[in-house]
């Protein structure tokens, strides 16, 4: 018997607009829409695409000692960001293995959202609540509670600035504001994975409807189309950008990964601190490279 996939509160409006739907991390999520992958690439390279990504999974971290459960989890510098601040990092293993990539926004003086891998969202869990005792921290799994769509592309911000009644151009590149997009309360980051400028939007689910189908009205004379999980592909792809299960690994180091500049040794002791300081002492016995093919072919 065929396990049943999640869906997300976007799955009606792909099915309305005729995507192909395919199985990703226990998700029915579109790989294309009619227009097929390469037009949605170019259109975000060119003016803007807009994904549903509601299946990324968010833990909210908050309490007094919120930050050192974050220092400790983590190889960035979360102490370094401040409030309405995003930035990459690193879930690592004892022995510096990757167990996941992730952004991390800092809510408040004492409040963290992460946002993780939809493949890895139990292990990631199970991982950090492994690690809250002895701290005065509440850590919670608020995936349900979010939908999360990104507009990404060249004129993201022009699309986006129709619906949003916040000054879009005051929010800079890894920052965040809280802001309501069609009339609904939203969390607008100015982030994404496409490499083009552009921002995730973290909504509640049931008003994920109502402001996807306004942006694309909104950005119908601007190039705006949907776009799937192929053109998103390609589009990270593009820009070297780590995906987890294929680029990163729990038997890989995030040195061999090439993400030695989210690994702060400074900032003091976290997991996977002492393996990865060895690396960078003496080196890493491989590392991951791109190849770029100077002429069509096939790699």
């Amino acid at each position: 018997m065929t396990e049943q996939l999640l869906t997300t509160p976007l799955h009606d409006q792909h099915l309305k607009l005729g995507a192909r739907m395919v199985d990703f991390a226990g998700y029915s999520l579109p790989v294309h829409y009619p227009s097929g992958i390469r037009a949605e690439h170019q259109a975000v390279r060119q003016s803007a695409g807009l994904f549903d990504v509601s299946h990324m999974g968010e833990f909210e971290i908050s309490g007094p000692e919120a930050l050192q459960l974050v220092q400790l989890v983590t190889t960035h510098d979360a102490g370094s960001m401040a409030i309405g601040q995003g930035q990459y990092s690193l879930l690592c293993a004892p022995d510096g293995g990757v167990i996941d990539d992730l952004l991390v926004y800092r809510t408040g003086m004492t409040s963290f959202l992460l946002v993780v891998n939809a493949a890895t969202r139990t292990k990631d869990f199970q991982w950090l609540s492994s690690h809250v005792s002895g701290l005065d921290a509440i850590f919670e799994d608020r995936s349900d509670d979010y939908a999360l769509l990104a507009l990404q592309g060249p004129k993201a911000e022009s699309i986006l600035q129709h619906v949003a009644d916040t000054p879009l151009d005051t929010v800079g590149p890894s920052r965040f504001v809280r802001a309501r997009v069609s009339g609904f309360e939203a969390i607008v980051a100015r982030t994404g994975y496409t490499g083009e400028d552009g921002f995730e939007l973290f909504l509640a689910g049931d008003c994920a409807p109502s402001v996807w189908t306004t942006l694309l009205d909104a950005g119908m004379g601007l190039g705006l189309t949907p776009a799937g999980l192929g053109a998103r592909d390609i589009l990270r792809l593009e820009m070297g950008y780590g995906l987890y299960g294929s680029d990163l690994d729990e038997q890989h180091s995030a040195l061999e990964a090439g993400l030695g500049w989210v690994v702060k040794l400074e900032k003091g002791d976290f997991l996977g601190r002492e393996a990865l300081a060895r690396q960078h002492e003496f080196g890493v016995p491989q590392r991951l490279v791109g190849i770029k093919i100077s002429e069509q072919g096939f790699p």
